[in-house]
């Protein structure tokens, strides 16, 4: 299995999108529909077209991005199928090589983002709630 990393594209939306909704589902259960529906909204028409968005393909397939607004990740997901097969990784130090310090926002309860992150070597730097969702979220930090 050869994973590519790769700058998006407008024709990627489809995939970033499947991506993106797959992955949210399942790390995020305790979110609404609605809150996901805005989510898919504002990722067409804010999100993406002003992130630095790269890319995980296998067999030309788009299975998963990562959307960086400066050395912040607005955004890693991954088709669940592919999780743990170091696909989120290779986006990561994609992201790394960009940015030497990284931060991110993670819910609290989404266990599977907090272990990738914490395993990733991410360190917290603070709580706070998530105004649209009443959610905690956690501020976490890299630093080569």
């Amino acid at each position: 299995m050869t994973i590519t990393i790769r700058q998006y594209s407008e024709e990627d939306i489809e995939a970033v999108l499947s991506a993106w909704h797959a992955a949210s589902t399942l790390a995020h259960p305790f979110l609404t529909s609605e809150f996901h529906e805005q989510v898919r909204y504002d990722m067409i028409n804010l999100y993406l077209p002003n992130t630095d968005t790269w890319v995980a393909e296998i067999d030309e397939a788009v299975i998963g991005f990562i959307a960086l607004a400066g050395n912040e990740i607005g955004g890693l997901f991954v088709q669940p199928e592919f999780h743990g097969m170091g696909i989120g990784k290779a986006l990561m130090d994609k992201a790394h090589t960009l940015h030497k310090e990284l931060e991110v926002e993670v819910f609290k309860k989404n266990s599977i983002g907090r272990k990738f992150y914490s395993q990733y070597g991410f360190e917290f730097q603070a709580e706070s709630i998530h105004s649209a969702t009443k959610n905690s979220v956690l501020r976490l930090k890299f630093i080569a």
